[in-house]
């Protein structure tokens, strides 16, 4: 039996207890999309200062200050709430200028910002489009019979995440499940935002592959048993693959055949 710490049940994982790989969870930027990742977080975060300063007659350097403290604070690890980061965020951003977030007019400005004014962010810079060998790689673990998620980092809405799929080009992908920040009540590497992510599929970290592109944020801290692929620049010790994600396509029927004979073993 299998402990899920983020729903706080039990389930049990295969006969005898053995865990066996049943879905694969790919990040997004720079893994199944090439994008200047700093260039986009400084032109979204600027447009979004400027609408929100705009509309609420709020000074830009307040706003500025807030949405950047706001984002800093979702990603702490000590965080005790339930809340959900977009709830968390929203609250701080209250709280440090009394922009209300949720009101519905400034909701819906915001929105229309994510799914279509971002849409002219693509170029310049930010220079976004598919990675080579990255829909490959999730069209083998889909042939695999292996269920497919974008566990991309959770502070962006819904709406920003599936323009960037777009930009992926593989916004037509049946993922089971994307990560985003009305849907999480961490980021990550925190194991919690891991072991959440899971449970909602109905698995345990155990019976997933990671496949991420950064070595400080897609393996989970504390472990929680969750293995990750690494298809980054790094060299990482503790991952299981190390290589681009075309080359990780190539290989992941014998990786999971090997991660599940390891767990059958139980080494």
């Amino acid at each position: 039996v299998a402990r899920c710490g983020a729903c706080h049940g039990t389930r049990q994982t295969e006969e005898g207890g053995n865990a066996v790989i049943k879905a694969v969870l790919f990040d997004l930027d720079d893994t199944l999309l090439d994008i200047n990742l700093s260039a986009f977080m400084a032109r979204y975060l600027s447009g979004r200062c400027r609408l929100l300063a705009y509309a609420t007659r709020t000074p830009l350097p307040k706003v500025v200050w807030a949405q950047g403290r706001s984002y800093l604070d979702v990603d702490r690890g000590d965080r005790q709430d339930a809340l959900t980061n977009e709830q968390f965020m929203a609250a701080r951003m209250a709280e440090l200028c009394g922009i209300p977030l949720g009101e519905p007019a400034l909701a819906d400005a915001l929105a229309f910002f994510d799914a279509i004014y971002i849409e002219r962010l693509r170029g310049g810079l930010v220079q976004a489009r598919p990675r080579a060998g990255a829909r490959r790689t999730i069209e083998i673990a889909q042939s695999l019979g292996l269920a497919v998620a974008l566990a991309t980092q959770p502070v962006f809405s819904l709406e920003t995440d599936l323009v960037r799929m777009r930009w992926a080009e593989v916004d037509d992908i049946d993922f089971r499940l994307v990560s985003h920040a009305g849907n999480s009540t961490r980021t990550k590497p925190n194991a919690h935002y891991y072991q959440e992510f899971c449970c909602t599929l109905g698995l345990t970290p155990q019976e997933c592959l990671m496949v991420g592109n950064d070595a400080g944020r897609d393996f989970a801290r504390p472990d929680c048993g969750l293995r990750t692929a690494y298809v980054g620049h790094g060299l990482p010790g503790k991952g299981v693959f190390r290589g681009s994600i075309r080359e990780l396509g190539d290989h992941l029927p014998e990786l999971v055949a090997k991660l599940n004979a390891e767990d059958a073993a139980g080494t």
